[in-house]
């Protein structure tokens, strides 16, 4: 027995470890695919976000976003319980090996953030906002739903196998409290309601990231099945890695067809974007069945073709669609386990969404106006023409561009 339990342990932290790898690398992909539909001026400055907020958020969920997560305190947020005061023999896993596996979701979440807020934000109040969400919102939202507390038995049953809404909508919720305060890029709408295509830079890089993205989320999803050390354990993390693929190809296909019944063209940009909500859909009950993975991901890629001209009549500019992908296939991703899960009632999922949707929003809007009132949140006419680059960060991502 004792040799069994050595090994259950052996294989949960190596599947943490792992796992985390993997979701660490979709770091790259969000920094691909933000820098493949942004333009070239802005594109060190997005490169810089990329990098800067995973930094941040490794460190703030250390030293404060953990113990808000997984504390004991009250059924609102955790206290008393701080990283360094568990051991592996309690956990039954490595305690390191847990948090590097929580601590890449937090930047996952933030890196949503960044393409919404893209060419128009100053770098440093959106930093500035990375500390408090991995920090202070990200965690309280986790400490009512990972954290076992259900917020006092108000969101109790609630399910998010991976993260649909504690994750990806969090992410979003926040993205679009930030975005309905700095307002649209320059010249992307008309004074006649007319919405102005603003082409990304590189779609070549747009479509690794989007690769990348799919590849870490293998380990976002295989990951959260949280235990290895069984026949039962490996048998789900198999099915769940072969959902998320099958509901990613279902979106990019679902989007590719929709476009092209539509707008008379394949639109890459929207084939991307619904692999992409393809997989978000999937997250929330990833452990569902490939036919139940298959009916998300299509319906996820065909509301990606909708959202993102809903969002545009709105006026709310997203330069990268994740306000489409991880807000709205977010949402359906979370409700969807209500439908297709009997041991999950739809009203459950539903009041969830809800409850995290109004606290996130209603944070982030808080702490978004606070930055814009004291720093002010976006940058000046002048520079937001030629480009945050050289304003933010004194460097130019192509500047043989120029040059020549």
């Amino acid at each position: 027995m004792e040799n069994f339990a050595d090994v259950k342990y052996i294989l949960d932290g190596f599947l943490f470890v792992m796992m985390g790898l993997l979701v660490m690398w979709m770091a790259a992909g969000f920094a691909m695919l933000e820098a493949g539909l942004t333009r070239t001026k802005n594109n060190a400055t997005v490169l810089t976000k990329n990098i800067a907020l995973y930094g941040i958020s490794c460190i703030m969920f250390y030293f404060i976003g953990y113990n808000f997560m997984y504390g004991d305190g009250s059924a609102f947020i955790g206290t008393g319980a701080m990283l360094s005061g568990k051991t592996n023999e309690a956990m039954g896993y490595p305690v390191m090996a847990d948090f590097f596996f929580q601590v890449v979701f937090v930047a996952t979440s933030a890196s949503v953030i960044s393409g919404t807020i893209a060419e128009r934000m100053k770098l440093w109040p959106f930093l500035i906002f990375t500390v408090v969400l991995s920090g202070v919102i990200y965690p309280i939202q986790g400490h009512w739903t990972w954290g076992g507390t259900g917020l006092g038995g108000i969101i109790d049953g609630f399910s998010d196998f991976a993260g649909s809404t504690i994750v990806h909508s969090v992410g979003g919720w926040a993205a679009l409290a930030g975005v309905l305060i700095l307002g649209a890029r320059k010249g992307k709408y008309g004074k006649d309601g007319q919405v102005r295509p603003i082409p990304g830079s590189n779609l070549t890089l747009a479509t690794l990231g989007t690769f990348i993205l799919w590849m870490g989320w293998f380990g976002f999803n295989g990951g959260s099945q949280l235990a290895l050390g069984s026949k039962t354990d490996i048998d789900g993390i198999a099915m769940v890695v072969a959902d998320t693929n099958m509901a990613a190809a279902a979106g990019a296909i679902a989007a590719a067809i929709l476009t092209q019944l539509i707008y008379k063209k394949v639109d890459l940009t929207m084939v991307l974007n619904g692999a992409l909500a393809g997989l978000v859909s999937c997250t929330a009950g990833p452990d569902l069945g490939m036919i139940i993975a298959f009916i998300e991901g299509i319906i996820g890629g065909a509301l990606v073709v909708v959202a993102v001209p809903f969002w545009d009549k709105l006026k709310i500019d997203d330069p990268v669609g994740a306000l489409s992908v991880h807000l709205v296939a977010g949402i359906w991703g979370t409700l969807a386990v209500g439908i297709f899960n009997p041991e999950v009632t739809f009203f459950t999922q539903l009041k969830g969404v809800v409850v995290i949707g109004i606290f996130v929003f209603v944070s982030s809007f808080i702490v978004w106006k606070i930055l814009d009132i004291i720093m002010g949140l976006r940058v000046d006419e002048e520079t937001e023409v030629n480009g945050l680059d050289i304003h933010e960060t004194g460097l130019e991502a192509y500047p043989e561009f120029k040059r020549s």
